[in-house]
């Protein structure tokens, strides 16, 4: 029996010892789950998509300095009869079909428009800071949710491992009530020890589930079962310098850059609004035409052919009475008529609707307009662009401070943890050697069961610890490597 408590004491890690009870299932490393959390994380994806929204942004600000083409297309039907306009009657006796068409060019430039994509491609470079910015904090919380889940394995473990040593016990307190050597009532403590530690092991599992349900939700997929975290994470002395860790940061730190971006941007927008002083020029011209056609001609050839035939009569009459006064006639009255081949030419040249179309004519026109007074508004909006510019200054510097304050925070911390781990490890082991000792004891009857069991509780406590104690080192560590802005080992 002392062999047995002996080998379930000193059994393989933690971690180790709970992948195993997991073989079989998909493996995930910590890099493949930082892959996984690029391409799929919701809040990731976010920043993406507000990258891609400023590139058209940035786009449509070069294409607003290209003259603006419109162009469109009309048909309208009017009945004949007339309307009065102060008192003027105006129309036609017959229904006409119309249309038209025209084709606008127009430019205007002002300062601000000129200055529109040198605004649009700071916000680009902001945004794809931002993007950095999104990837580092995403990384650095799958990575400390990774090591959660870890730790979550292994108190679990240790959970196992006390389940197993609690029936160790049970088996050997039966075995001493047999022969006489121990009471029912040690027998029962040890039945309460086993059921207390049954009870841990579900929570610890059920944990290790949560903690795993988070890890995936970072990650943005859904939870694959039995999946084994394979990474494993070494508890070494850091070899970093704080002064070096700082100007890393100074110079690669993602927020910081973001920030520095954003100040940028506000810089030019500062510009763009003093702009608005600058005079604007604007351009315009364009084409249009339109085609018009009586739905009946026949009036319209039929009034032609009595206007002729009432002009060749004057022209006849005319020239009688020049004839009567002694004078020559004009002549040429018979060459005054309406043929059908007018009233053919009448038909054809109605026939317009709706694609015949008769040009106007071409014009264009040139604008210079300079702003003098408009309430102020445009000092409104350069007093709110420079405090928008003061603002990102103040949040620059507030980085910096933040930066500062987490890098010296979290390397502290880390060479603290890194200390505290050790000793830990010797609590860990002095409580194992307390804890092996007790059951000796109490096998050979030298000591009470009560001995053994706070011997057993400062041994899960000390592992318990040790535990917390190895996984904060690491998430010191990816603190650490999120204020500096890249990985540290």
């Amino acid at each position: 029996m002392r062999h047995v408590l002996s080998a379930l004491l000193l059994a393989a890690a933690p971690s180790i010892a709970f992948a195993q009870g997991q073989a079989g299932g998909p493996i995930l490393t910590v890099e493949e789950a930082v892959q996984l959390a690029i391409r799929n994380n919701p809040t990731h994806l976010r920043a993406l998509s507000a990258r891609s929204r400023q590139g058209a942004a940035l786009r449509s600000a070069y294409g607003s300095l290209l003259p603006q083409v419109g162009s469109s297309f009309s048909t309208s039907f009017r009945e004949g009869g007339t309307q009065i306009v102060e008192g003027q009657q105006f129309g036609a006796s017959n229904d006409i079909l119309s249309s038209s068409y025209s084709i606008g060019i127009s430019a205007s430039y002002s300062g601000a428009s000129l200055m529109q994509p040198r605004v649009e491609r700071a916000n680009l470079t902001a945004s794809e800071a931002d993007v950095t910015n999104s990837a580092a904090a995403t990384r650095s919380q799958v990575v400390t949710q990774y090591l959660n889940v870890l730790q979550a394995q292994a108190r679990a473990a240790l959970q196992d491992t006390l389940l197993a040593n609690n029936q160790a016990q049970l088996e050997l307190n039966r075995a001493r009530e047999q022969v006489g050597a121990t009471t029912s009532l040690e027998v029962r403590r040890s039945e309460v020890l086993v059921g207390t530690a049954r009870v841990n092991v579900l929570r610890e599992r059920n944990n290790v589930e949560i903690e795993t349900l988070r890890l995936f939700q970072l990650m943005g997929v859904d939870k694959m079962d039995g999946v084994r975290l394979t990474t494993t994470f070494a508890v070494t002395e850091p070899a970093l310098a704080l002064e070096e860790l700082l100007d890393m940061a100074r110079r690669g730190n993602p927020a910081l850059n973001a920030a520095r971006a954003r100040e940028s941007a506000a810089n030019v927008s500062v510009s763009q609004a003093r702009s608005q002083w600058l005079p604007s020029l604007s351009f315009q011209t364009g084409f249009s035409g339109n085609s018009l056609q009586q739905t009946n001609i026949e009036p319209s050839i039929a009034s032609a052919m009595v206007q002729t035939e009432n002009a060749r009569r004057s022209c006849l009459s005319s020239d009688s009475l020049r004839v009567g006064a002694g004078l020559a006639p004009r002549g040429g009255c018979e060459l005054i008529q309406f043929t059908d081949a007018d009233a053919a030419a009448m038909r054809t040249a109605n026939e317009q609707f709706p694609f015949s179309f008769t040009k106007n004519p071409f014009g264009y026109g040139v604008t210079l307009s300079l702003p003098i007074f408009n309430g102020f508004r445009r000092e409104q909006q350069i007093q709110g662009a420079q405090a928008s510019r003061n603002e990102a200054r103040y949040q620059v510097r507030a980085q910096e401070l933040q930066m500062q304050t987490d890098i010296t925070s979290a390397y502290r911390s880390l060479l603290t943890q890194f200390q505290t781990v050790q000793l830990q490890e010797q609590n860990r082991a002095t409580a194992q050697q307390a804890l092996e000792l007790a059951q000796e004891r109490y096998r050979v009857g030298a000591s009470t069961f009560i001995e053994v069991t706070q011997a057993r509780t400062d041994f899960e406590q000390a592992g318990t610890n040790l535990i917390n104690a190895i996984y904060d080192f690491h998430k010191f560590y990816a603190a650490l490597e999120q204020a500096v802005g890249r990985p540290l080992r």
